[in-house]
């Protein structure tokens, strides 16, 4: 299974739009992201945002790019900023489908070191907007690892 952790593209100031929706060059990055990704044919069946504006946003440019049949849906709890990445983690364990969640720093953050090296406060991925950071679980109910990673600088633009 294959597990994508996205942090939301770059969103406008909060002193611009108090909603924080994605920023031009948000929009434009995560479209570049989601097409370099889309060119992989990953096998995505759920897209899961936090509920944030820019989440949201991110989670249905991804969904539209990669084609018809991914399920986006906002996740009820879990996925704020600073909430704490048990229940996520938790429940990831026992998916079987391979997921995409978009979510935010620092909890995006932690919850990739939670489920690679077992300690949230271990860094194991430095997320910047529009980073996808795709994590294999090995067989048999195996340990996670970081299949790899890519921040949208990497893509130009």
């Amino acid at each position: 299974m294959h597990l994508y952790l996205v942090q939301h593209g770059l969103a406008q100031p909060k002193d611009e739009n108090s909603e924080r929706p994605l920023s031009d060059r948000g929009r434009t990055d995560v479209g570049r992201m989601a097409s370099f990704l889309a060119r992989t044919r990953p096998a995505i069946s759920r897209v899961i945002h936090s509920g944030k504006l820019r989440a949201a946003q991110t989670a249905l440019i991804f969904a539209e790019t990669l084609g018809p049949g991914r399920i986006v849906e906002q996740a009820v709890d879990g996925l704020a900023p600073n909430d704490k990445t048990d229940l996520v983690s938790d429940a990831i364990n026992d998916w079987t489908e391979d997921t995409m969640i978009v979510g935010h720093l620092p909890h995006l953050a932690k919850l990739t070191s939670r489920l690679v090296v077992g300690d949230p406060d271990k860094t194991v991925i430095h997320f910047q907007p529009g980073t996808v950071a795709c994590l294999e679980r090995g067989e048999n109910g195996g340990g996670w690892t970081v299949a790899w990673s890519v921040r949208s600088e990497l893509l130009g633009g």
